[in-house]
């Protein structure tokens, strides 16, 4: 039954899906086109090829079996790339386009040039536009129609050499993708066209080419209809994206195959099942070829199976052959073991001799649905996943090897094992680097008609008459990657309703690939997807599902939104996540920043996003594209440190880690952990005192081990703290991982404490105070503090003459606003704090001689914003040590929570040297910093901020003991928290960071001050990421508006003095 009557289109519909393709092909023929108008085929989705050959797996001719196991295409005498220099025409409106340039006798050495690959907004034509849900050319899409007059269109000539071994053989063009539709002719002669931009489109065009000179001629239009099929959350922008080659090959050769490498009895052996089309283009009934050879290879170069079938191909036509071998005990494929075998078929003529040979990597493995599990060779994997788009900071969508090879590398340094490939199939080289290497994929679709909505009466998932254009999108895809191991899921497609079209794409993959789970987020829970793959679910919610549903697994196809300074909560995600059964892991989204890289007018290169090209009136969607765990150059984000602790694969635990005592469980699927040595240490005020290793992690996958360290006995000293860090390394180099590279770790307090000394006052140096007009002046032993009168701030703190403070510490309740915090409306919600600590107004100021080597100063304000009370107190001692205490009381008034909680102060600029104990390197918020280890780190001021793409809170390290501020000289101030801090030191205020609305704002325009910013705080809320349109931090991680009481001591610091060996001294 043919789909359209399957899903009971009318007759009317029908009758046009028969009749407007003849009518189309009347008018090429007649050559009725008129430069004013669009093409038709741009406007119809009943039409979105013309003679394009079937899709196929990807795969090239060679004459020898060692080019197929190396796979190199351009070492094959049957293959010529095209990429590289092209002359090229640009204009903005259809009818402006040239009509007749494709004929060779047309001059277009005036023409610029273009490269191709190349997206050619990028190339100086035409505007790049960034929007996520919407159309980008209306806010009233009509499909199938697109804009007539502003339409941009690129021609494109080039010539090409055919050899002449290539007579009597039968030769393609293959376009790997084009954005968005596409004409071609050779030599003058219409070949055809094709739309549909992220799947390749062939053509045989043997009988338009001779030996010698030929000319191609490409013309593509930015929109057709097939973009209402392309409304992806990324920058839409247009050209010849991928890959252009010629490929000849015999006149009887291998067209396609699918090649089956699943397991059987009870995952123990290999089924290998490959069937193959053959197809003979010559039209004589004579055929030499006579046998067809399947080769399975080692990747030693053993042969572990050799099959042959005899051929019986008689003239013009096709033969399908099938072999089906069992294969026993092989080297299974999964993401941490990616064994491969090359699969290699071999056309011989009567003499035995190679007529053609091809192949690719084939990798043992199934991937299935079975019990409410999502199990890969018959284990319930945890995805460890990203959403990754092809994204290239300076040529867009085309993406080399070497960018692919980084990506993939930067994963599995972070423990990620899945990507999925939103939203569109990828070029074909990440595939086998994914085979290669070891990433599960779940292959998707380029389906999304999300500017359409969801309404089963208005999405095009529901429209009878958009069925085939699904499908032809889906069967490229799956016809494309159906070889690939690393392949273990479809996708239909992302945020385009459900219906008809929907059910139709899901029934066909399922009549043609049974090897393969299917999921597809908009169906939910209807019949069209084996797994409930929801977007950004809470952590409620999928907790609910676990609970209440067993018949599918619940993977989230996206989830922790990692947009600018986000990623916390996610420890939370994965401790339910372990929990519950058939909750199998998600997506993070996304993978990469999709900035790119543009220069100010000064020529200052910065990363652009939505909005920064073009003029006003361009519509965008600002900063969203920029929700990377890593920048666009692949630097990685702080969150990203997160992300790899979470998702380790080895989880370490102990019940008494004193006693040396810990439990490695290791969550690997497929791999002992033996790959892996165990090195310890225990610290002392972040100073390693001790230290061991461990090199017999032999603990089958799933298993968990107990190991007892051999820990030295330690005496504590005095007020020191202690930590036992473990850290598991690879023993050797691994593919991609030098050996010695921490892949998991884990950091345990110890229960080793002596008290702290406490300052002897009747040892200090008598204190002198001083009032005047203006000021109070404490002074003593070789220091001064002065504060002021009338704002009851301390204006100067002055150690052996030397002024360390621009401005004394002021209340701080205000952070510049995340994304994440726009997203929530918290900089309104909470924009009542902004202000509210500028704003005091000081009630009271005593001073108090407590005696004669401790003086007292007591400062009471009101904080008129919010109707509340704020009390400070300095103890200023005869060492020259300040005591600071805040005391916030808030009034009878209902606030909102606070942003933070805490102080600021400014010291000069060049005191831009930090040393700190505490959470570290990378910034880390209270919901974000189990991979941020407590410890002894250094780092300059500069350093100390990460220049998110849009700016906006960075920079705060927790859990900090104390932290030290020097200049060159190496003199400076120690904070000491009472008992903790959170800290940021910049040389930006939260004013300077605080955009008026998200994506408003850029890096370079941010002027550094003359000063360093510092923030002391109780309490910093946490940064969130669930979502980044409307969800708040998790309840825990907020600051609700009550009574708050905080200490930190401010301590002189000279040259080479050790901040750690006077942070302990209590001061009473």
């Amino acid at each position: 039954m043919c789909v359209i009557s399957k899903y009971k289109t009318m007759s009317k519909k029908l009758f046009s899906i028969l009749i407007f393709p003849a009518l189309i092909f009347f008018f090429q023929s007649c050559n009725c086109r008129n430069q004013n108008t669009l093409p038709p085929e741009l406007e119809n989705p009943h039409v979105f090829k013309e003679n394009t050959t079937p899709p196929h797996a990807t795969f090239f001719p060679y004459d020898k079996v060692e080019q197929v196991i190396a796979n190199n295409p351009s070492a094959s005498p049957w293959y010529i790339l095209l990429n590289g220099t092209w002359k090229f025409h640009w204009t903005d409106s259809p009818k402006d386009r040239p009509m007749n340039f494709y004929k060779p006798e047309v001059d277009v050495s005036n023409w610029d040039e273009i490269p191709v690959p190349s997206n050619w907004e990028l190339q100086g034509y035409g505007v790049p536009i960034y929007v996520n849900i919407p159309y980008e050319w209306t806010t009233n899409p009509n499909p199938p129609h697109v804009p007539h007059d502003h339409n941009p269109v690129g021609s494109y000539r080039r010539d090409f050499q055919i050899p002449q071994n290539w007579d009597g053989r039968e030769i393609f063009i293959h376009f790997g993708a084009v954005k968005s539709a596409m004409f071609i002719w050779v030599n003058g002669h219409r070949v055809g066209y094709s739309q549909g931009s992220k799947t390749p489109a062939e053509w045989d065009i043997t009988k338009y080419v001779k030996p010698g000179n030929n000319t191609l001629a490409v013309q593509v239009f930015r929109w057709s209809d097939g973009s209402f099929l392309e409304c992806q959350d990324f920058w839409r922008i247009s050209g010849i994206e991928r890959d252009v080659y010629l490929f000849a090959t015999p006149k009887t050769s291998i067209r396609d195959f699918f090649a089956n490498a699943t397991l059987i009895h009870n995952y123990k052996d290999g089924l290998l099942t490959v069937s193959t089309e053959l197809r003979n283009y010559a039209v004589r009934t004579r055929n030499n070829v006579k046998e067809l050879t399947l080769s399975l290879i080692d990747k030693n170069g053993k042969y572990i199976a050799v099959l042959q079938k005899p051929v019986d191909l008689k003239g013009k036509g096709k033969q399908f052959i099938t072999f089906e071998k069992e294969i026993p005990a092989p080297a299974t494929w999964s993401a941490e073991t990616p064994n491969l075998y090359h699969l290699v078929l071999t056309l011989k003529d009567d003499q035995g001799n190679i007529t053609e040979t091809t192949g690719c990597d084939i990798g043992f493995r199934t991937s299935e649905i079975r019990n409410g599990q999502f199990l890969v060779n018959g284990k319930p994997v945890l995805i460890k996943g990203v959403d990754r788009h092809e994204h290239d900071q300076y040529k867009g969508h085309v993406i080399s090897e070497e960018l692919m090879l980084k990506d993939i590398r930067l994963m599995k340094e972070n423990n990620i094992n899945a990507v999925r490939t939103s939203h569109y199939p990828n070029d074909p080289k990440w595939y086998q680097l994914c085979d290669r290497y070891g990433i599960y994929l779940v292959d998707e679709a380029n389906i999304e008609s999300h500017g359409m909505g969801y309404r089963p009466d208005r999405t095009l998932g529901n429209r009878p008459e958009w069925i085939d254009a699904h499908l032809d999108r889906t069967r490229r895809m799956v016809e494309r990657d159906k070889n690939h191991p690393s392949v273990v899921i479809w996708s239909l497609g992302n945020e385009a309703g459900n219906g008809v079209c929907f059910y139709a794409t899901y029934d066909w993959i399922k009549q043609r690939d049974h090897t393969r789970p299917v999921q597809y987020e908009r169906a939910q829970l209807d019949y069209n997807t084996d797994i409930f793959c929801p977007m950004y679910a809470r952590i409620g919610s999928i907790s609910k599902y676990a609970e209440t549903h067993h018949d599918r697994p619940l993977i989230m196809c996206e989830y922790a939104h990692a947009m600018g300074n986000s990623t916390g909560n996610f420890k939370d995600y994965w401790e339910v996540i372990r929990h519950y059964d058939n909750l199998q892991g998600g997506f993070i989204w996304d993978w990469v920043d999709q900035g790119f890289v543009k220069k100010t007018q000064d020529g200052k290169e910065f990363w652009a996003y939505g909005g920064d090209y073009g003029p006003k009136d361009v519509p965008s969607d600002h900063n969203f594209c920029i929700n990377g765990l890593v920048n666009p150059d692949r630097s990685p984000h702080p969150g990203l440190t997160e992300v790899k602790k979470v998702y380790q694969n080895v989880l370490i635990t102990s019940s008494a880690p004193e006693k040396g005592k810990i439990s490695l469980t290791n969550e690997n699927f497929f791999r002992n952990a033996s790959y892996l040595k165990m090195n310890w240490e225990i610290t002392e005020d972040g100073k390693v005192i001790a230290q061991g290793n461990r090199a017999d992690l032999n603990i089958a996958p799933g298993a968990t081990r107990d190991y007892t360290l051999t820990l030295p006995s330690v005496m504590p000293k005095p007020g020191r703290e202690y930590f036992l860090n473990v850290f598991l390394l690879t023993k050797n180099k691994e593919p991609l991982i030098p050996a010695g590279f921490v892949l998991a770790k884990e950091q345990f307090g110890l229960n080793l404490k002596a008290p702290a000394p406490q300052a002897v006052l009747s040892d200090m140096t008598p204190v002198k105070t001083e009032e005047t007009d203006q000021s109070y002046v404490i002074s003593g032993n070789g220091f001064k503090a002065v504060i002021n009168k009338q704002t009851g701030i301390l204006d100067q703190l002055a150690y052996d003459g030397q002024n360390m403070l621009k401005r004394g510490p002021v209340p701080a309740f205000w952070r510049a606003p995340t994304d994440n915090d726009f997203g929530a409306n918290l900089n309104i919600k909470l924009g009542v704090w902004r202000h509210a600590g500028n704003h005091r107004k000081l009630k009271s100021l005593t001073v108090n001689k407590d005696n004669n080597r401790k003086v007292t100063v007591h400062a009471v304000f009101d904080l008129p914003d919010v109707y509340s009370t704020y009390e400070m107190n300095y103890a200023v001692y005869g060492d020259g040590t300040i005591r600071v205490t805040n005391h916030f009381m808030p009034g009878d008034s209902i606030l909102p929570e606070l942003p933070r909680y805490g102080m600021d102060l400014q010291m000069p600029e060049d005191y831009a040297q930090v040393t700190w104990y505490g959470r570290g390197p990378q910034e880390n918020y209270c919901d974000r910093k189990s991979g941020a280890f407590v410890g002894r780190y250094q780092s300059s001021v500069d350093n100390l901020f990460f220049s998110y793409i849009s700016p906006q809170e960075t920079g705060t390290r927790t859990d900090t003991r104390w932290v030290a501020i020097r200049n060159h000289d190496g003199n400076g101030l120690l904070f000491v928290g009472l008992p903790l801090v959170s800290w940021s030191a910049l040389y930006y205020t939260e004013e300077d960071l605080t955009q008026p609305f998200r994506g408003s704002m850029h890096p370079y325009q941010l002027n550094k001050e003359d000063f360093v910013n510092i923030h002391m705080d109780m309490k910093h809320m946490g940064v969130g990421g669930d979502n980044s349109w409307g969800a708040r931090p998790h309840p825990q991680y907020m600051i609700p508006a009550k009574e708050y009481s905080h200490s930190y001591l401010i301590k002189p610091l000279k040259k080479n003095e050790d901040p750690g060996k006077v942070s302990h001294l209590i001061y009473r």
